[in-house]
């Protein structure tokens, strides 16, 4: 299959992929919230984008394909052990949000992607240093939790789980 077939291909699954939510969007109420837009206007908003973008890639493909496509970067092949380092950070949050609280969560899944991350560029650490750099890293996940943590829940009074009753951890 030559490159302009399937990036006219690629150009279809993105529209089609709007229509989906479209026709998602459509099972959703629209009566209006506050700032009079109902629950059904983002979802509106992304399927019109996705079947605009969806529209010029396959128009483009047709024209003559994507002039100006680098090869991609990066290694030839996926750094799995990484990804699953990542991947674990995100089920370990999911699993453990509702009974340790959103900061603490965070911040495990914070260490465990950066330790992810790290590995992919060859710059993990091993050994006490590995444990220095954890602590480090929850430190900094914590740092970063906290505050999104209270604007949700006092700024902008969404509810999140908590570590305490009293609502600040």
């Amino acid at each position: 299959m030559n490159a302009q077939r399937v990036q006219a291909l690629a150009g279809l699954g993105v529209a089609g992929l709007g229509s989906l939510m479209a026709w998602g969007a459509l099972d959703i109420p629209s009566d209006a919230g506050y700032a009079g837009v109902g629950p059904n206007f983002l979802p509106w908003v992304v399927a019109g984008a996705l079947l605009l973008c969806g529209a010029l890639l396959t128009l483009q493909a047709l024209r003559g394909g994507w002039a100006h496509v680098e090869p991609p970067s990066g290694a030839e092949q996926g750094d799995w052990p990484a990804l699953a380092w990542v991947a674990a950070g995100i089920v370990v949050n999911a699993s453990l949000i509702t009974r340790v609280g959103f900061i603490p969560a965070c911040a495990l899944c914070y260490v465990l992607a950066v330790r992810g991350l790290r590995s992919a560029e060859g710059k993990a650490a091993h050994g006490p240093a590995a444990f220095t750099q954890a602590a480090k890293d929850l430190l900094v996940g914590a740092a970063i939790a906290a505050p999104v943590f209270w604007i949700f829940t006092k700024l902008l009074n969404i509810s999140l789980p908590g570590l305490t009753a009293s609502g600040w951890l």
